[in-house]
């Protein structure tokens, strides 16, 4: 004592010395291990999870310690664990006589607290010198953290047998199920098992291991922690065999959760999803059930996503068939993958012009041989109608008129629309995609589709409690992430609605109306004839080449989208969205049993209008046949029906006249409806009921050239083309293929090219021909003297 009042000022700086590093010896983060991401489903079930990098099973820390192991640890290892300061000295006293008396280790005598600095230190030799530093360490950890804390750190950390680290582990390998669900005696052994490293693999010693859980649990039943029934029971259970394989029900989402928030540090490694495991595990089965049939046409890939309208959830994300062969690339997440369109994206023109009014639900588009530039579409089975109404195009997926339909909106501002709405994959401009956009000419994919359908049903479901205003959050990208929800908006929050959206319910009504009526696949066809069929709302798509299958539908309650195909893009022929993926479509909903609910009609943002039976326009005062019919109300301002003409006839009606060979005294009237000749061409031979002009008298034809003009149509070449004429194998240059069409199915017309005559035709104009490399003029000239002229360009090299 005398030496230390004499060194006094030495002293105390000794102590501050000692008195900081012993503050500063516990490191910040007492463990850096790498951990597994673990992906969980919303409601706690285990979905999967990823190694770690250092190759062990080992969950993120977890805060929460089960009530059941937290007593069997203490029972077993500390029991003093609540009251002592990290070293109990008792417990070591005791340990050194028993290690004395047997001349060998035998206790170690550590507690829970020790035990846990021990692992945190990656377990070094037993000796005197370490065994002061986890004192040391211990103490000043007891300092740090709570008594939970600590327990937390232990059974996060603690080894549970090979590769599994941590109690979450432990449970989900040895029991499949969380710890918190545990038994008594499950969670007795779990308790044991990182003491008993000669019992820790399952497969041998499992006597030894049993007995030592029985002992822990007649232990606990002795202290009142279970009663005498409990702890019989609990003894009757058995041990696991081996550690389980954890779970692989959403493989690909796991991977993109490691990718997009664990690697990004936006996660510590636990992602509680949106997923519904039931959904999920039901969708994964009907993908294996199909792939069987799609295999034996060597279409070995297909992917689903099943999201909730009124959040913008997904409850089921299947990037892929979970069972196919690994030589497929069944790792690959299609539900991510830019892909060609095909025609799925025509549902958006057609409400686009719909809320803009550009056109009513029934306005007829020409569906006639179209050449726009050097973009030739086809419709699917090659036939053609001459025109149809807005509906149909969508009901049959036709493609000429949805072109037509394009190029009346604006590329531009369809471009634009489908960015708006939440497709991420147009990366280049309009011109770019020209007119084949509507028809696959840009990728998309299964999770844009999924969050740009979802948001028109949210916009649709929405409309009546909302009184007409919108919520501009409608249209947002899906979520995955289980986080406050973000369906309905409510009280004070419903302020932030507005009058603007990017697609009205009320085109949205009549979109999901007209894909009601799409012909559903094999036995689903006649789901009208059954009561309780579900109501869906959907469309298929194909995309060139047969590389990529489409299916998205719409319920108030479910948005599933479908694709199939080869991951490597390899076609297949008959590789079709309405054989592909419409019948995984179905069957998804079929699960998901959306019962017969249906949206309501948004009735305050629609007006009864007459419009045209036959054009679909609203009706002129020549439309001889018109329906009242709700329709967008902004539907108010499109064309007023172009194809009704008042017609002078004679007075017998077998002729037309006009006033310069007839008096009008002596004339007769009657409405038409007149389409341009080349769709009436077609449209007769589809619609018998349709009356083709008749022609005019004899003493009247002299003077109607110009009037009767328009009876010609040259369908190929557009006016200005440049066609370019390839060179054949024996170096001979390639005919080109004229067409033309005439009012009068029997008209003959006689073709001149450069003012040359070259030819006549009948019934089918069609002319071949081979024009020299230069700028040509091609005229066509019927029987009455009515003529058509138009330039064109051959390219040869």
């Amino acid at each position: 004592m005398k030496i230390i009042l004499k060194h006094k000022k030495k002293s105390l700086a000794l102590f501050l010395i000692v008195l900081i590093i012993y503050c500063l010896c516990l490191p910040r983060q007492l463990y850096e291990d790498p951990v597994s991401t673990v992906l969980f489903d919303k409601n706690g079930a285990l979905l999967g999870a990823k190694i770690a990098k250092d190759g062990q099973w080992r969950f993120p820390h977890n805060d929460s310690v089960p009530h059941k192991f937290k007593t069997a640890i203490i029972a077993f290892e500390d029991k003093r664990y609540a009251s002592h300061w990290g070293v109990d000295i008792l417990a070591i006293l005791r340990a050194i006589k028993l290690n004395t008396q047997k001349g060998r280790r035998v206790s170690g005598g550590s507690t829970i607290t020790m035990q846990t600095i021990r692992m945190s230190r990656k377990n070094p030799k037993r000796t005197i010198f370490e065994k002061i530093k986890e004192v040391i360490l211990a103490t000043r950890l007891e300092w740090s953290y709570s008594k939970s804390e600590i327990l937390a750190m232990y059974a996060s950390n603690a080894p549970f047998g090979g590769n599994v680290v941590g109690l979450d582990a432990a449970a989900w390998k040895y029991f499949g199920r969380s710890a918190q669900q545990l038994s008594w005696a499950e969670s007795c052994m779990l308790a044991v098992l990182p003491n008993s490293p000669s019992l820790i693999h399952l497969s041998r010693n499992r006597s030894k291991l049993k007995k030592k859980r029985d002992r822990l649990l007649d232990r606990l039943c002795s202290i009142g922690a279970m009663d005498t029934i409990t702890c019989k029971l609990a003894k009757l259970e058995m041990l696991p065999e081996k550690p389980q394989p954890l779970p692989r029900i959403c493989p690909h989402l796991l991977e993109r959760v490691h990718r997009e928030m664990v690697i990004k540090n936006e996660s510590n490694g636990v992602v509680r999803s949106t997923i519904d495991v039931n959904i999920q595990n039901q969708v994964n089965d009907i993908l294996d059930r199909h792939y069987q049939l799609l295999k034996t046409n060597e279409i070995y890939n297909a992917a689903a996503l099943v999201i909730e309208v009124s959040t913008g959830d997904v409850v089921a994300y299947a990037g892929n068939i979970p069972h196919a062969a690994k030589e497929h690339g069944p790792d690959v997440d299609i539900i991510t993958a830019p892909r060609s369109s095909g025609s799925i994206l025509k549902p958006f023109l057609y409400a686009a012009m719909l809320h803009d009014g550009e056109m009513t639900s029934q306005t007829v588009f020409p569906d006639i041989p179209s050449h726009f530039g050097g973009y030739t579409p086809k419709n699917y089975d090659e036939s053609y109608s001459g025109a149809v109404k807005a509906d149909q195009v969508i009901i049959r997926s036709l493609n000429i008129p949805s072109v037509h339909m394009l190029k009346s909106y604006g590329m531009m501002r369809f471009t634009d629309k489908l960015r708006n709405l939440g497709m991420t994959t147009l990366k280049q401009s309009a011109k770019h995609y020209g007119l084949t956009l509507i028809l696959g000419g840009a990728e998309t994919s299964l999770w844009d589709l999924g969050a740009m359908y979802s948001g028109m049903a949210r916009n649709l479901k929405n409309s009546y409690e909302y009184d007409g205003l919108y919520d501009k959050n409608n249209f947002r990208p899906l979520n995955f992430v289980l986080t406050k929800s973000k369906g309905r908006l409510e009280g004070k929050e419903k302020t932030k609605l507005q009058k603007n959206t990017q697609i009205k319910a009320s085109a949205i009504w009549h979109t999901f109306q007209a894909m009601q009526e799409v012909i559903r696949p094999n036995e689903e066809v006649f789901w009208k004839s059954f009561p309780s069929a579900h109501r869906v709302a959907w469309k298929t798509g194909t995309s060139f080449g047969f590389r990529d299958a489409w299916a998205v539908g719409c319920t108030p309650g479910y948005v599933v989208a479908v694709w199939a195909g080869n991951a490597d893009g390899e076609g297949r022929p008959g590789l079709v969205g309405v054989h592909a993926a419409a019948p995984i479509l179905f069957d998804v909903f079929n699960s998901l049993n959306p019962g017969q609910d249906w949206f309501e009609e948004p009735f305050d943002e629609e007006s009864k209008m007459p419009i045209c039976k036959h054009s679909g326009h609203i009706a002129s005062d020549f439309c001889s046949e018109i329906a009242e019919m709700y329709q967008p109300t902004v539907c108010e301002k499109s064309k007023i029906c172009p194809y009704h003409k008042r017609i002078n006839l004679s007075a017998n009606e077998l002729y037309r006249v006009h006033s310069d060979c007839e008096s009008p005294m002596h004339m007769k009237h009657a409405n038409y409806f007149v389409l341009p000749p080349a769709q009436s061409w077609y449209y007769q031979k589809k619609h018998p009921g349709y009356k083709t002009l008749p022609d005019y008298r004899s003493d009247c034809k002299s003077s109607i050239h110009d009037a009767q003009r328009s009876s010609i149509a040259l369908v190929y070449p557009q006016p200005d083309m440049k066609i370019y004429v390839p060179t054949n194998l024996d170096e001979s240059k390639s005919r080109t293929v004229f067409e033309a069409k005439h009012s009068n199915t029997a008209a003959q017309l006689f073709w001149h090219l450069d003012n040359e005559y070259v030819g006549q035709t009948q019934e089918l104009h069609y002319m071949e021909l081979n024009p020299p490399e230069g700028k040509h003029t091609i005229t066509i000239v019927d029987e009455d003297g009515i003529s058509i002229t138009r330039k064109f360009e051959i390219i040869v090299n």
